[in-house]
């Protein structure tokens, strides 16, 4: 009979290693290792940074989120980055309290959706920025200006604005996790409705699993299943 240290490991940030089998689940730190009957992985993701001045601005008119922070910019002018769904819907959400959105795409068409690309050329408060990418931010206590650079001729010029937000990927947390757990094409770890993984008493809850939707609220309700699913599984066992 296996001794564990604990009936239940959640890992949020990432530790050194992790090896988990169905009667081996074993964290390494960097200073230890731990054994747990269930593991709930909610190491989260982060956000794909194009190296234009994200942590000295970040708070200070660099997002990532337009849900969170699209009403600190009512009034104002804004511009965003990226050319997929996520970036052209949020771009359209945007439009709600900006008077202008910049949307800045380094090729000449989407990526997005068709009835995305539609509602988004459709919107008059959005103007395409096409074959460009963003270079750096200016402004003293916030931003004041982005640094744009068209890919085709190389012209480059600063396109006047309070925020930034940028929607080009997300990666996901999971640099620890070997190959026992599943995940997807990108990264992001495999689970069903219960939030079980491949490996059974092993969950994943919040932006880690593959799910369309990255929002407190959705990895709140992933963190409550998962939490009753390793109960079970620790009862059943």
């Amino acid at each position: 009979m296996t001794d564990f240290d604990y009936d239940l490991v959640i890992i949020g940030a990432g530790p050194a290693g992790l090896t988990a089998h169905q009667n081996a689940k074993e964290v390494v730190l960097s200073d230890k290792s731990l054994t747990a009957k269930s593991l709930i992985i909610a190491s989260g993701a982060s956000p794909k940074k194009l190296g234009i001045g994200e942590d000295r601005y970040m708070g200070k008119g660099i997002s990532f989120c337009a849900t969170c922070d699209a009403p600190f910019f009512k009034d104002k002018t804004v511009v965003a980055i990226g050319g997929g769904d996520t970036a052209v819907q949020e771009s359209i959400y945007l439009t709600k309290f900006a008077k202008k959105v910049y949307l800045v795409h380094r090729r000449d068409e989407l990526r997005a959706a068709k009835i995305l690309q539609e509602r988004a050329f459709a919107n008059d408060k959005i103007e395409m920025v096409w074959d460009t990418v963003a270079t750096g931010v200016e402004g003293l206590f916030g931003i004041e200006g982005v640094h744009v650079r068209n890919v085709k001729t190389n012209v480059e010029k600063t396109l006047a604005a309070s925020g930034c937000f940028i929607w080009v990927g997300t990666l996901p947390n999971t640099e620890f996790l070997g190959d026992d757990v599943k995940t997807d094409e990108f990264g992001f770890i495999r689970a069903d409705a219960r939030m079980q993984t491949n490996v059974p008493g092993v969950f994943a809850a919040g932006d880690i699993r593959d799910t369309p939707l990255r929002q407190v609220s959705t990895a709140v309700g992933d963190g409550a299943i998962a939490a009753v699913s390793a109960e079970h599984y620790i009862e059943n066992l």
